[in-house]
């Protein structure tokens, strides 16, 4: 059979393509090496960023990908466990900065509250607190049940077709060779994660790809903690670009240096999130590499967990879940690359894969099929 689009990778962003091919009424075939997802697409905070992207086209692309998100999820049957943001600024350097966040195109939607109001309004907020970004945009699924059922409804309900279990050894126009035999398709999009060497390895390399790996774990806390939003502390606004590229981010980044410099070393930065059954994915760490190996480094665990007590100080809890995950890194934040003229190599290069997909492949399958 021949398809309008062959898609190679089932990760969210595939599944991403799969809709924008979807929705323009073509036919689509998806094809992973995985019998189910298991790679950086689960291996997160099902955390739709908006807030603190990169201004510009991340951050357009951020706003519509959550757009879509609430979109397809009730249809989907995927749940949004909670919406927004609260960015706790523990010191006061953090504070200029998400105050001159404030007053950009991406703050003007978000509340910038005192130390008094942030409590009034967040009754788990203990820690010390300067000020308290509050943002209305950000979402959040679990990814572990999203992933498979997004799949599960483009297939029933857009008639994509999955080819699991099967690799791709060689892409050439029109063609795919894979592990069960070739494919044949008008348009070809390949989705490779961080599979830095199968597929156009020497385009891959071209744009310095490398590889991030990342600490995550799940706490269960003793006591119910009435957390409805997504919570980020100082160390994310050094690494978020949105906040990082501000002037006032410097004065931050020289205090973090001084007070939290095994932090910044690490890559480390607070983000936590709240499953249905109360529990907790708390993260996470940064480390950059070609081969990354596959051990937790239990000091990097520490460090977020760390920064965690210091704004639930008194939370009693468990370690229940601890994991690694990797994605590929790249200075640029996406690479969209053309092989041929009906041909995308297209990565996610900044572990936004979750806030960013869905605007992406709108914008490559909008543009290959021009």
């Amino acid at each position: 059979m021949t398809y309008d689009v062959a898609i190679v990778g089932a990760g969210i962003l595939g599944l991403a393509h799969a809709l924008a091919a979807a929705r323009r009424g073509l036919s689509v075939v998806v094809v992973d090496r995985d019998h189910h997802a298991v790679g950086a697409s689960i291996r997160n905070f099902g955390f739709v960023t908006v807030t603190g992207q990169q201004a510009g086209a991340c951050w357009r692309r951020a706003m519509r990908s959550r757009d879509v998100w609430e979109e397809v999820a009730p249809q989907a049957g995927i749940t949004i466990l909670h919406q927004g943001l609260a960015v706790v600024a523990r010191r006061p350097e953090a504070a200029s900065v998400l105050a001159a966040f404030s007053e950009t195109e991406m703050g003007a939607e978000c509340e910038l509250l005192s130390a008094e109001h942030g409590r009034e309004r967040f009754p788990w907020l203990r820690g010390t607190v300067e000020t308290v970004l509050w943002s209305p945009h950000d979402r959040r699924v679990e990814s572990r049940e999203a992933i498979p059922r997004l799949a599960a409804w483009l297939q029933e309900a857009h008639g994509v077709t999955f080819l699991r279990a099967t690799a791709v050894h060689n892409v050439q126009r029109g063609r795919l060779a894979t592990t069960a035999g070739a494919i044949e398709a008008a348009r070809i999009v390949v989705c490779p994660g961080d599979d830095l060497a199968t597929l156009f390895p020497e385009r891959i390399a071209k744009h310095g790809v490398r590889r991030s790996k990342l600490q995550m774990m799940r706490l269960r806390p003793h006591a119910p903690l009435p957390l409805n939003c997504a919570v980020m502390t100082d160390l994310s606004l050094t690494r978020y670009l949105g906040y990082a590229e501000l002037p006032e981010a410097e004065a931050l980044r020289h205090v973090l240096a001084r007070e939290q410099p095994a932090h910044l070393a690490g890559g480390v930065h607070l983000i936590v999130v709240r499953s249905a059954d109360g529990s907790l994915v708390v993260g996470d760490t940064h480390v950059y590499g070609d081969t990354m190996d596959p051990f937790s480094d239990t000091a990097l665990d520490q460090r977020v967990l760390e920064e965690f007590e210091a704004v639930f100080p008194g939370v009693g809890y468990d370690v229940t879940e601890r994991w690694i995950g990797t994605y590929a890194s790249a200075s640029d934040l996406v690479l969209i690359d053309r092989p041929e003229d009906d041909i995308r190599l297209v990565m996610v290069t900044s572990g936004t894969g979750a806030s960013t997909s869905f605007a992406i492949a709108e914008e490559v399958i909008g543009e290959i099929f021009a």
